[in-house]
């Protein structure tokens, strides 16, 4: 067994912000190792995406054959088995994507490893792996000794800065994998379609939750978002009452983001929901109950009617784009 980590990337994401986040916590984590940082790229990857990964890692080995074209769970599985099996890290990193959560457990099940999800932060004590993460939504964090090696995590990515350049561009080095028969095939694919700027990767959210009282004042934050240059997101409650799509969902059981700012109007701050927007760096809120839990934990925070701060406040902020 190496000292070595191990960031385990899906092409059809290429290098996103989740991607650069899972390098970072992965270049962290392996210089409290002293060892080597690699990453491994399952599927079709451009030039692009496959430059920006040597740039911050210390070896790259893809894996592109024709198979692993779309992400299917048992060749994706198996292709990740057969390239750690071979490199016997001390730790297997991926991110909170699809691939990451439905992966992570079976992965550390098939390399005798030790599994945990939601990491948000790691270390090392006395040669062990440390992996932080939320508990009691939110409300507290908790420290997981993983003992058997390697420890296979998914991180919350965007809650970890993105790797630096390592100084010199690592060896691409491609491979094949005998992949079993899959057991499941794509029939259909439906792509939602993506208004303004996608909610994973903004740099500054407006979200709107039940106080909003229906669809329609959804578009007033739109419109404030667009002149924000922002994302809108939305707790629980809206998207369950169908005033937006489920993708819009943030929380516990929806996207973890991690934005410079986040605005939450008439959001009244569940610990689930604070759950996914722990990591964004300031938090204000408009909320018309002074006693709302979510003037706890922001920094700013408006105690009046959203219509009455909402649109005064778009006419301001285009003023002075202007």
């Amino acid at each position: 067994m190496s000292n070595d980590v191990v960031i385990c990337l899906s092409a059809s994401s290429g290098y996103d912000r989740a991607a650069q986040g899972v390098a970072g916590a992965g270049r962290k984590l392996a210089d409290e190792l002293s060892g080597s940082l690699r990453a491994v790229v399952v599927g079709a990857a451009d030039d692009q995406m496959l430059a920006d990964v040597a740039e911050v890692a210390d070896a790259v080995i893809v894996a592109d054959q024709p198979e692993l074209a779309d992400y299917q769970p048992e060749s994706y599985l198996a292709a990740f088995e057969h390239i750690c099996r071979q490199l016997e890290p001390a730790a297997v990193l991926l991110g909170s994507d699809t691939v990451g959560l439905e992966l992570t457990p079976r992965l550390a099940a098939r390399l005798g490893g030790s599994p945990m999800s939601d990491g948000t932060g790691l270390s090392v004590a006395d040669g062990t792996i440390r992996v932080s993460r939320s508990a009691y939504g939110g409300k507290a964090e908790a420290v997981y000794e993983l003992k058997r090696s390697p420890a296979v995590v998914w991180v919350r990515a965007r809650g970890f800065e993105p790797a630096l350049p390592a100084g010199s561009e690592a060896v691409v080095e491609k491979t094949s994998v005998e992949l079993p028969e899959a057991t499941t095939r794509i029939v259909e694919r439906h792509v939602e379609e993506q208004e303004g700027i996608p909610l994973d990767d903004a740099q500054l959210v407006v979200g709107g939750g039940r106080g909003l009282g229906a669809a329609e004042p959804f578009d007033d934050l739109r419109i404030l978002a667009t002149v924000m240059n922002a994302a809108v997101g939305a707790s629980r409650s809206a998207c369950d009452e169908g005033w937006v799509p489920p993708s819009y969902q943030i929380g516990q059981t929806g996207k973890k983001i991690a934005p410079e700012l986040y605005l939450a109007v008439a959001i009244s701050g569940a610990a689930q929901h604070m759950l996914g927007v722990s990591d964004a760096k300031a938090l204000c809120a408009i909320n018309t109950d002074p006693d709302a839990p979510i003037f706890r934990s922001c920094h700013f925070g408006i105690v009046e009617d959203y219509r009455k701060v909402v649109p005064p406040l778009t006419e301001r902020l285009r003023e002075l784009k202007q």
